[in-house]
């Protein structure tokens, strides 16, 4: 089912946190709302789940407008970051809940409880309680427990936060496989690029309320439409570095900063770019580098491990011209 925010407008004690935002997540299509803390993600995720009341604006589930009904009748699936289960309850009865709020009958609950139970892996866990469970088999839990009403939406509100890194790992493919097997439109609140980028079909990068860019997250991080949306994505960060640190390089007009990819700066690339090695770290299979220029601005560069470069060497490289990306004096993409 598509979910339509037209001119979506928020405001708390009288200020507006969001104004007229204007936004289309797909059917059956799974959509990051991505940025930093305060960007206004979380306060859109809780306006179309009815937590927040819109103050402007429509929320179309399905060409329909919802944005006056009440959260109950919006048959929305939320998981929550801290997944919210009834202790005192088992795992069965905490996916039957809003089965039983329905006033399903018991068979059909047990019916589609098993169903869930066995979509998400913890068939075999449906007697124990929360108390008894690991985070990912709680974070489970929550899901089957989203999915179990059958929602036109499915919401998801950091739900990695609280796993450690295997897990995340983990369920993050879990997540990603159930949202394709069942066709669900849905939407990831994250502060976190790699969940979006790795999750998700499209990606919704906020920052103050406003949406920067909406894209694939491929093309997002080929072609930022300006430095904040090249600033957030990638890990390693970009480098921004002055057309004049970068000798022989002829900008476009209107040029005046010059972004760098990590694995766009190197050997490999020719000479040109010198620089003393401030800043070494192992990962394994790479190397990450800091490179201060002349300027005293840092480039990154990420090489295969095994180059034997040492803090204060001074290096000779070069980079990509050709994935060089240009801004303007405000930021803009040039």
């Amino acid at each position: 089912m598509q979910l339509d925010l037209i001119d979506f407008t928020k405001r708390f004690d009288g200020v507006a946190v969001i104004e007229d935002m204007t936004l289309a997540v797909k059917t059956g299509e799974m959509l990051a709302l991505l940025g930093p803390s305060g960007c206004g993600k979380s306060t859109t995720l809780f306006a179309i789940c009815g937590i927040h009341r819109i103050d402007g604006g429509q929320l179309k589930f399905g060409g329909r407008d919802v944005a006056h009904l009440p959260s109950q009748e919006r048959n929305v699936g939320v998981v929550f970051q801290n997944y919210a289960l009834y202790p005192h309850m088992s795992v069965f009865e905490n996916i039957a809940f809003p089965l039983k709020v329905q006033k399903v009958d018991p068979a059909e609950t047990r019916r589609r409880v098993q169903e869930m139970a066995e979509l998400v892996h913890i068939e075999a866990l449906l007697e124990r309680r929360p108390a008894q469970l690991s985070g990912g088999q709680q974070q489970r839990v929550a899901l089957a427990r989203a999915l179990v009403r059958k929602p036109d939406v499915l919401l998801l509100d950091e739900p990695l936060a609280n796993l450690d890194a295997k897990l995340r790992l983990e369920m993050r493919s879990e997540i990603r496989r159930i949202q394709q097997e069942t066709g669900l439109t849905a939407i990831l609140v994250t502060h976190d690029q790699v969940e979006a980028m790795s999750m998700c079909d499209r990606i919704a990068l906020m920052n103050e309320g406003k949406i920067a860019q909406i894209d694939t997250p491929t093309e997002m991080y080929r072609n930022p439409q300006d430095k904040f949306v090249a600033g957030f994505l990638g890990n390693p960060p970009i480098s921004f570095v002055d057309t004049a640190d970068l000798p022989g390089f002829t900008p476009p007009a209107g040029g005046h900063e010059v972004g760098l990819r990590p694995e766009h700066v190197g050997p490999q690339f020719g000479t040109g770019l010198k620089g003393i090695v401030r800043f070494v770290e192992t990962q394994g299979r790479e190397d990450l580098f800091d490179i201060e220029l002349p300027s005293g601005k840092l480039v990154r560069s990420i090489q295969s491990a095994g180059t034997g470069l040492m803090l204060g060497q001074e290096v000779d490289w070069g980079f990509d011209t050709t994935q060089a990306l240009i801004f303007d004096m405000q930021g803009a993409r040039v």
